[in-house]
């Protein structure tokens, strides 16, 4: 089938596909026949999805008002057709009446199976030898929860035929944002998941991508997976990753650091290929060896920070690539751990071992710095008395330094946060304040410290059309186009009669909204202070107030006034707690190393492998240093009485 002939199909406002086709569904309306004879069925789907377009307003807009107005007259008529062709089906024309139905078109025949009832007049022995000669799958049939409940039990035994099927299951309960909904039959038993995923990873069909679901799944009483099905998938994961890798030597990436005897720059950045190579001046390491130099190298030598003291260590939606978002197959309670995040896991940890190597050659121990930074630092720079960190013995295992730094994590942590609460450390609180450090509840010293984007609809299309790759505004021709909307106008001279006129529409409620302003030659921000902020709020998820200068914040009291952001407190943002969570417990997330838990509930698998032991405490000192770090800002920043 030619682009010229492909039937008309309304894939909703936020697809491109829709706006290519609003001619054509202008033509099909105009030439609808009330009185002419209904074709094939996908004939009346096509008119179905032609009223679509119509009652969202989806129309030429060079169309004349009587032309618009025939268009509304003719609606009712056009539903009276399709209506009437669906409510005359039943089990003895639905073989003869639905044939040749295109796979664009299976989704909307499914749902007007279910408008007009056509799952109640049709029995399933009738019902699903069409679905089977239209090529419809199993996936698409579970999709449609009228057609489930109508056929329940046929259904279900469809479904537990194949071992592939638990793909289904695994989609259901673990797969965040899949391709479509999956409805399971009601008379589906937790038994019967079970045993067909049991059997889907003891079978040669299993796909590594659901299998790598299933071991990082939360497991729940009386749920689908139990412990035993998520070792098992466990085990079969570890073992196809050997084998791949015994015979594909793969793509080499990650990160390299060295020390120069010769550099005078305090770090120098390269690449070769994929693989980032940093490489440090011996020189300046060596001649920053006090405390306060070592913590201020985290910042900025090893930038553990952005200008604002926000944490570059978190997963970030703006930094989720294409293949992360549309093509991996990702858990419903799983970090977002794409392939940027995974580099800057690789970096902060290799940073952090050859940091803390080269300190010990020189006679000082990180721990020593940072129990400085709790005991000298807070009370003689900030009058903060009581703090208080215990290294870990220089004679202790790497066993034994992961147990107790994740412990003095947690002290520290709850030490910051009764001094919040009540203006002083008082250690006699610790003493009876037991419960588990929540890493998003920790308080600040200063209100409204972090600003968010609002959840709601005006901030979020801005932020969408503005920075998101997948803007409609992105892209004009060959020449006029960019990785987002924003860079496409500081790069280029922009001007309105430029854009589509199906993108007019966006740019008209960016000047609307006062983001941006048409000055004839040229698009342009209206206000750049506020385009920056919204930039920094985009790629951080969220920013902090009191860095910014008295007149930037003026703007960004203006947006909360307009309900464009909120403030709130906290020590540290979402996105910085949500990677705490990752990386020490399962509150949040089921797909992290888990590493306080596993130490401090001594479920770790070998006691005696201490190389897990040391990856174990090295990321361990990087958490330690960046709650270090957000600490120091807390403090700098109310004894700064927020003066950027």
């Amino acid at each position: 089938m030619t682009d010229d002939d492909r039937r008309l199909k309304y894939y909703g406002p936020g697809d491109y596909g829709t706006y290519y086709q609003i001619e054509q569904a202008a033509e099909l309306l105009a030439g609808f026949d009330p009185s002419a004879a209904v074709g094939t069925v996908s004939d009346v789907i096509e008119l179905h999805n032609a009223q679509l377009f119509a009652a969202n307003n989806l129309l030429p807009a060079d169309l004349t008002e009587s032309q618009r107005t025939r268009v509304q007259e003719v609606l009712p008529r056009l539903r009276a057709t399709v209506g009437k062709y669906f409510n005359s089906l039943n089990d003895t024309n639905l073989a003869s009446g639905i044939t040749d139905v295109g796979y664009e078109y299976h989704e909307d025949l499914l749902q007007l199976f279910a408008k007009y009832k056509v799952y109640e007049r049709c029995a399933a022995a009738t019902m699903l030898p069409v679905l089977d000669g239209l090529h419809l799958g199993l996936g698409e049939m579970l999709a449609n929860q009228s057609l489930v409940r109508a056929y329940d039990e046929e259904l279900r035994e469809r479904l537990l035929a194949r071992p592939v099927n638990a793909e289904h299951l695994i989609r259901k309960h673990l797969e965040k944002a899949g391709r479509r909904d999956v409805h399971l039959p009601p008379s589906l038993t937790p038994e019967d998941e079970r045993a067909l995923i049991n059997a889907y990873l003891d079978s040669e069909q299993a796909n590594p991508n659901f299998v790598e679901l299933v071991t990082t799944a939360r497991l729940k009483a009386g749920g689908a997976i139990d412990a035993k099905t998520k070792l098992k998938a466990q085990r079969k994961h570890r073992e196809w990753t050997e084998d791949f890798f015994k015979e594909n030597a793969g793509i080499k990436t990650g990160c390299e650091v060295s020390l120069s005897d010769e550099q005078t720059e305090p770090v120098v950045a390269s690449s070769d290929g994929m693989l980032s190579k940093f490489t440090y001046s011996r020189l300046w390491l060596e001649d920053t060896l006090d405390s306060p130099s070592i913590l201020n190298n985290f910042l900025y030598v090893f930038e553990f920070t952005e200008r604002s003291m926000l944490l570059t260590l978190p997963s970030f939606q703006a930094q989720l690539g294409i293949v992360d978002r549309f093509m991996r197959t990702t858990g419903k309670e799983s970090y977002p751990a794409g392939a940027a995040f995974q580099f800057k896991e690789s970096c902060s940890w290799l940073q952090t071992a050859f940091y803390s190597q080269f300190l010990i050659s020189k006679d000082v121990e990180l721990e020593a710095v940072i129990a400085w930074f709790f005991s000298d630092y807070l009370r003689d720079e900030f009058n903060a008395a009581n703090f208080r960190y215990v290294p870990s013995s220089k004679a202790s295992s790497y066993l034994e330094k992961c147990r107790h730094i994740f412990a003095e994590m947690e002290s520290v942590a709850k030490q910051f946060a009764l001094y919040v609460e009540n203006g002083e450390l008082d250690t006699g609180l610790l003493a009876v304040a037991s419960e588990q450090v929540r890493y998003p509840d920790l308080p600040s010293l200063m209100v409204g410290k972090y600003i968010y984007p609002a959840t709601g609809q005006d901030v979020q299309t801005i932020l969408h059309l503005l920075f998101s790759d997948q803007s409609h505004l992105t892209y004009i021709n060959e020449d006029l186009k960019a990785d987002d909307a924003a860079r496409l106008f500081i790069d280029n001279t922009v001007a309105y009669n430029d854009f589509a006129d199906y993108q007019k529409r966006h740019v008209d409620f960016l000047i609307d909204k006062g983001v941006l302003r048409d000055e004839g030659e040229r698009v342009w921000f209206a206000n750049t202070k506020q385009f920056l902020v919204l930039r920094d709020v985009f790629n951080n998820e969220a920013a902090s107030y009191y860095h910014y200068r008295p007149e930037t914040r003026a703007v960004i009291d203006q947006m909360v006034t307009k309900g464009w952001l909120v403030r709130r407190e906290s020590l540290l943002t979402a996105p910085e707690a949500s990677y705490f969570d990752y990386c020490l417990n399962q509150h949040e997330f089921s797909n992290g190393p888990d590493l306080r838990n596993k130490y401090l509930h001594g479920a770790h698998v070998d006691a005696s492998d201490e190389d897990e032991h040391f990856r174990t405490y090295i990321a361990a000192l990087k958490l330690m240093v960046a709650l270090v770090i957000k600490i120091n800002d807390d403090f700098c920043l109310r004894d700064d009485k927020g003066q950027a």
